[in-house]
């Protein structure tokens, strides 16, 4: 049986010369091209991931095109998934239907995730394969390494600190020594004066030798005393010995210090070198010289990192409870806070940190609430804020954040959903999730009873409410039935959840991730898995491509959410982080230190 070839003839003549070389060719043995485990990802002898039959592209009888589909889509698998969408279309139809065959996307899919692990987690019908290749492949070039990165340059910052601290006190010891000579120096200056024909050579009270002022005028004089009578007593010459041992020893001491002083510069200067030279994969192998060198050859500087931070200015003056980008291209930036305040802040400037734009507060606040700030959600201009005054407040984001309206529930507010334009979702310390429309001035619209305690999460569609609470459990409500549809009870209730697809994601009280999949109503569980966090998972953010966490235990990780999830990189705080936000590839963090910290590509 002869091996399939792909005919890329454009007229009746080209297809001739197709079928005329097809038929001359010689009868070969079929490949086993792809039965090899690294040809196409695939142990030997399993099924390609899809059934859909494989384009059949038409060029050029010879060249690329004339080889089987199969080795061209296996080519193309290496190009950037950017490439292959916006790149390959332009080049020629045939190339164009790489980009079509979902075969191709699930090959590039397995060789970033791994072939141990199982990606999507949930259902693969519909399942945007390209976009999330594509954002699978950016997020290993941004935030791979980024952690060690970032643990190299807080070492570096210690060290700096270190060589501060041993120079200052090198300065105190400095003073404190200029400080006596001083001192010293003003008893010379007032010391009494001696009588002529009285001899300073000291005199001997009961066995005492008392000491004479000066030691140079000592030394004088008991030469002089030495040519006149002898030898002087023995106790002279032994306090002169004493005197100069001291002082050889301060300034010994004093050489030892600042040679440590140096010596920490300089270790601290090559380890800051060593820190670099690590950074670009150049550490292995002989010491560094002066100029960068190594054994006759230098080594590129590396490139800049491909994320920058930025840390917004202390707007708040305590804890960052909750933050949210908005706009659609995280240029804007809510901080919600225990100081009852949510500030807006503007990342679109260029430097190291945003500007503060607004601090958002209605006609007689002091502040914006009269509680701790809780949560926060938006959809298009519109910006909810929810808070333990028991109070929902709606902001205007097209109108510099002016107040939109005020809805009042009956007990704090510990979180938002806005699954559509005017319909609000609040879950509160009192059990219950309530149903309100923001145009109206009487904006409830149903208070549902799903739990028998806090409600901590929500998320929603337009069809569908998914609750989670204290009590372990997790509801799903129909909206349109207007009926519970299942409960489900956990051995740990939910802090953070995060519903796109049909993959619902969350984060619970013991530093576990749990996966469900959402389909036509019907709620399942599918997976839990440890990715390293001890504490309460405070945030979680999922898309086709990327899975963010941040927890109370003071760290922030970056994974690819397959199953399980691919670690990328973990980002260690000073403090713990009470919550994240995603946008266009930007991240938020919003810590126990009154701060907001932004991760974002470099510009």
């Amino acid at each position: 049986m002869s091996e399939p070839r792909v005919t890329v003839g454009q007229d009746e003549a080209g297809a001739g010369r197709g079928e005329k070389e097809a038929k001359s060719a010689p009868l070969k043995q079929p490949s086993n091209e792809a039965s090899r485990p690294g040809q196409l990802g695939l142990p030997p002898g399993s099924p390609l991931p899809s059934a859909e039959p494989s384009p059949s592209p038409s060029a050029e009888g010879s060249g690329l095109l004339s080889l089987p589909w199969e080795m061209v889509a296996r080519i193309a698998s290496h190009l950037p998934a950017q490439c292959v969408i916006t790149v390959l279309p332009q080049v020629c139809h045939a190339l164009g239907n790489v980009g079509k065959d979902s075969t191709a996307w699930q090959l590039r899919a397995r060789r970033l995730t791994g072939p141990r692990a199982s990606f999507p987690v949930g259902p693969r019908d519909g399942f945007d394969w390209p976009s999330a290749c594509l954002e699978m492949e950016e997020l290993i070039a941004c935030w791979t390494g980024q952690g060690e990165r970032a643990a190299r340059e807080a070492e570096q910052a210690e060290r700096e600190r270190e060589v501060e601290r041993a120079q200052e006190r090198e300065r105190d010891r400095e003073a404190l020594a200029e400080e006596g000579i001083g001192e010293w120096e003003e008893v010379e200056e007032g010391r009494p004066q001696v009588d002529e024909g009285v001899e300073e050579v000291g005199f001997q009270v009961e066995g005492v030798m008392a000491v004479p002022w000066d030691g140079e005028e000592l030394m004088e004089e008991g030469e002089m005393q030495q040519d006149r009578e002898g030898d002087l007593p023995m106790g002279v010459g032994e306090g002169e010995e004493r005197q100069e041992a001291a002082a050889e020893a301060m300034m010994e001491e004093e050489r030892d210090d600042e040679q440590g002083v140096l010596e920490a510069i300089e270790v601290e200067e090559r380890v800051g070198v060593l820190a670099d030279r690590d950074g670009q994969d150049c550490i292995a192998g002989p010491r560094l010289g002066r100029e960068g060198e190594r054994n006759g050859s230098s080594c590129a500087p590396s490139p800049p990192p491909a994320l920058e931070r930025l840390s917004l200015p202390s707007g708040h003056i305590a804890e960052v409870n909750s933050v949210l980008l908005v706009g659609g291209d995280g240029a804007v930036c809510a901080s919600g806070s225990r100081d009852r305040n949510v500030n807006l802040w503007d990342l679109r400037d260029g430097g190291s940190t945003g500007r503060l734009l607004h601090t958002l507060g209605g006609q007689g606040l002091f502040s914006t609430h009269k509680g701790w700030v809780w949560c926060l959600a938006a959809r298009g201009p519109l910006l909810a804020s929810g808070s333990f005054d028991s109070t929902v407040r709606l902001w205007d984001l097209g109108a510099q954040g002016a107040e939109r309206g005020l809805i009042r529930a009956r007990a704090a507010v510990l979180c938002l959903a806005l699954p559509q334009k005017d319909v609000l979702l609040a879950g509160t310390y009192d059990k219950k999730v309530s149903v309100y429309d923001t145009r109206v001035a009487e904006p409830l619209v149903k208070s549902l009873r799903l739990h028998s305690n806090a409600v901590l999460c929500l998320v929603a569609d337009e069809q569908y409410i998914l609750s989670g609470s204290k009590d372990r459990t997790v509801v799903i409500y129909d909206r349109r039935a207007g009926k519970t549809l299942q409960k489900l009870q956990l051995s740990s209730y939910l802090l953070s959840m995060c519903y796109s697809d049909s993959e619902v994601w969350a984060g619970d009280n013991r530093g576990m991730l749990h996966a469900f999949s959402m389909q036509a109503g019907f709620f399942k569980p599918l997976s839990q898995f440890d990715v390293g966090h001890t504490s309460l998972v405070t945030g979680i953010h999922r898309s086709p491509g990327s899975l963010y966490t941040c927890s109370a235990d003071r760290t922030i990780k970056v994974h690819l959410p397959c199953s399980p999830p691919r670690t990328l990189c973990t980002l260690h705080h000073q403090a713990g982080v009470n919550g994240l936000s995603v946008e266009a590839g930007v991240l938020a963090i919003a810590s126990g230190e009154m701060c907001v910290e932004v991760w974002r590509a470099r510009r």
